[in-house]
């Protein structure tokens, strides 16, 4: 029981920091909640084409372009690599702690 409540906390710590987290970058934040429309919103956020978007169905593929993406989103926040890491593979953390601080959504070429 008490791993369930941890986990669901994590679950919910997530949804909540990404919903703040995509309102600060000028989307809605409901799409955080709808699986495959927040992907495509990390995408868009994160300055890739849609086309990217598609990538996300292939296995293994998707893994990698999770971290790209978050990169990309870690960067336009004013953060480095290794945020970006963090937003990808331990979200319950980073992405509270992204929509908690100060660091604002600047719109920007990826390179």
């Amino acid at each position: 029981m008490l791993l369930l409540m941890i986990y669901l906390g994590m679950i919910v710590a997530t949804l909540v920091g990404m919903w703040n987290t995509f309102e600060k970058a000028g989307k809605p934040g409901w799409t955080a909640i709808v699986p495959v429309l927040s992907t495509y919103m990390r995408v868009k956020i994160g300055g890739r084409p849609w086309s990217w978007f598609l990538l996300f169905f292939i296995p293994f593929v998707n893994i990698l372009l999770l971290a790209r993406v978050s990169v990309d989103i870690a960067k336009r926040f004013g953060k480095g690599v290794g945020y970006g890491l963090g937003l990808a593979f331990l979200p319950f953390i980073f992405y509270p702690s992204l929509c908690l601080g100060d660091a604002t959504y600047e719109e920007q070429s990826t390179g």
